[in-house]
Parts: C-alpha cells; structure tokens; sequence
C-alpha cells in the first residue's frame, strides 16, 4: 500500500514518537520513504514551515524532496473537488486559521491521481468539509496515523 501524508500526522510523529526513543517506527517509516511507500505535497511543507514544531520544520527541510509538486492531473482534480459547492468551506476554513495555506485539496488529489490512501488526524464528521469528507465523497481510501501503522503491521 502507498500513502500521502498530511501535515496533521507529521506533526503527530515528531510531537509524540521521537526518533531518539521510537527508533524502530522511524527506521520502518523512512525505509517507506525511500521506497517511495510515503509521499506528501508542497502545501503541506508550506504549513509545517508556519507551524510552531521546531523538530518536524527541520526534518521537512532536510527531507524536501518527500514534499512533491503538483501534478497537472491533480490540479484537475483540486477544481473538482472545489466543483461541489459544500467544499468551499474546508478552502474558506483554512485560509483564516492557516493564512492562505491549505494542503488538504493537495493530499486528496495526489492520493487519488497516484492511488494512494491519505493519511490524516482529521475525523470524519458528518456535514462536513473535512478531509475524509471530501475522500469519501470521491471513493479515495482515508485513514488515521493509527490506521497506517495497523495496515502496516507496526507493532512495538
């Protein structure tokens, strides 16, 4: 299985997994990385650099190449993401609290162009706009931090 990850379980891993103590789960994540199991987007560097974790905005400049670009069929699907008229609130939401940045349309479209599943601390909530929302509504497979360690087989 292949995954992207939002900036909500990055953050998640370096707030509460530390690679000094949790060294097992990093090597098995970063041997994920560089077989190209985990990927994540631009917009969610673009968050993690705003943030407030010291750890993970070091970690993402030293990784830069996990944060991909757009491609221009995920473009494609962003607009059809925003073409149903209930997910301009998640664009409108982020956009105050995050001041213009907002990697949630990016995850779903790389997630669902790729075929991957989406990784995310974000609860699905019914009526509302929030990632595994906006999944469901276009069959892209979501999941919880502890879901992908599941579906991996992390025990520890």
């Amino acid at each position: 299985m292949s995954y992207v990850f939002d900036n909500g379980p990055l953050s998640m891993l370096h707030r509460n997994f530390f690679p000094t103590v949790f060294t097992t789960l990093w090597q098995n994540f970063d041997r994920l990385i560089e077989e190209g199991q985990i990927v994540s987007v631009r917009e969610a560097m673009r968050e993690i650099e705003d943030g407030p974790l010291v750890s993970l905005t070091t970690w993402a400049r030293a990784n830069a190449e996990f944060f991909e670009l757009p491609t221009p069929d995920e473009a494609a699907f962003i607009t059809e993401i925003y073409g149903v008229a209930h997910f301009h609130q998640n664009n409108e939401q982020q956009k105050l609290l995050n001041g213009g940045h907002n990697a949630d349309p990016f995850v779903i479209a790389k997630a669902r162009v790729q075929g991957r599943s989406v990784v995310t601390t974000e609860l699905y909530k019914a009526n509302a706009a929030k990632i595994p929302n906006i999944c469901r509504h276009f069959g892209v497979p979501c999941m919880t931090l502890k879901e992908f360690m599941e579906a991996e087989g992390w025990q520890f």
